[in-house]
């Protein structure tokens, strides 16, 4: 599997999860600056899954997650430009400024959310599965989730049909180990989430998220199992946010030195090793890639600023689809 994994990779890698990082770090300024408003949800610590996954994936595969849904979404191709104008509530946002940080969408672009009830995309990421399979086509739903959701009935109910069914999913917990402020240790005596496929005789593992070559080994594992006609797949992906669960979270569950030993494993760090140490790109090359993606960022907060707010017109629109199978389409 490594000899697949090319410079073209790790640099693709180093790149977008800069750039989801330096959207995260802007988005938190923002909003401690009150330009965005409501709940905010940072994916900082976390970009090795998301990057990980897209060079595991094909474009037409399907992404659903819940909340901390920024970094996911741009990794699936929604810019940066579209990203940002949602969290300021703005028409140029990728839901018209009407979902805001939680509840990002780009049917263009395969991504079917961010969603705020915990564990509700677990049995729509199944729907959406289900959905290809009657299609007869080889797309692949990977429907994220967190450690805390991985406690709701949906989840076993979902696991059961897939199962059931044979849907094309891979089902991922990203277990960043706190849920909303509290360990998974202290939530219930299965503390390896990956253990839970073992009811349904569902194909699971434990997946280092600090590291995209882990991530990467493991979906395109199960991107290959459910593109074959194998059924889905449940991976654990163990990760780490460096941030609080929102912007309101004091962290008071957890110490700073735990955060600051983590930090060590910094996958955008460990990366930029790897691409140092295998020659992939000089210091020059990589301070291009960074200049790059700070004035793409700095560029996406003056669109934000400057676009309109939604008309009042928008206020109704966008409920109902006048397709009555919207998603029975190709």
């Amino acid at each position: 599997m490594a000899a697949k994994i090319t410079k073209e990779t790790y640099l693709y890698w180093y790149e977008l999860m800069l750039r989801l990082r330096k959207f995260e770090e802007r988005a938190g300024m923002l909003y401690g600056q009150q330009k965005i408003r409501g709940f905010c949800h940072l994916y900082i610590g976390q970009e090795a899954v998301a990057a990980g996954m897209m060079s595991a994936l094909q474009s037409k595969d399907r992404v659903i997650t819940a909340y901390r849904d920024h970094a996911l979404a741009i990794a699936k191709g929604i810019s940066s430009n579209a990203a940002m104008a949602e969290l300021f509530g703005k028409e140029t946002g990728c839901t018209k400024g009407k979902g805001g940080s939680m509840h990002f969408f780009s049917k263009e672009h395969n991504f079917f959310g961010g969603h705020g009830i915990v564990g509700a995309q677990i049995g729509l990421g199944a729907g959406i599965a289900f959905a290809d399979q009657y299609l007869e086509n080889d797309n692949v739903t990977i429907c994220f989730f967190g450690d805390g959701a991985a406690r709701q009935g949906i989840l076993h109910e979902t696991f059961n049909m897939a199962m059931i069914w044979n849907l094309p999913v891979i089902f991922v917990c990203e277990n960043n180990g706190y849920a909303m402020g509290t360990s998974v240790k202290r939530t219930s005596n299965v503390t390896k989430i990956a253990n839970l496929g073992q009811a349904y005789d569902m194909p699971s593992a434990s997946v280092d998220g600090m590291s995209c070559e882990a991530v990467h080994e493991a979906i395109e594992k199960a991107a290959d199992r459910a593109r074959s006609g194998e059924g889905p797949t449940f991976l654990e992906i163990c990760t780490y946010r460096y941030k609080g669960h929102s912007m309101s979270d004091p962290q008071k569950y957890r110490t700073k030195e735990e955060v600051v030993a983590y930090k060590k494993l910094d996958p955008i760090e460990t990366t930029l090793d790897t691409i140092l140490a295998k020659k992939y790109a000089t210091q020059a090359e990589i301070d291009a890639i960074q200049a790059k993606v700070d004035e793409e960022i700095d560029a996406c907060v003056t669109f934000a600023e400057n676009s309109p707010y939604p008309d009042d017109s928008e206020l109704y629109k966008d409920i109902y689809t006048d397709d009555q199978y919207p998603f029975l389409t190709e």
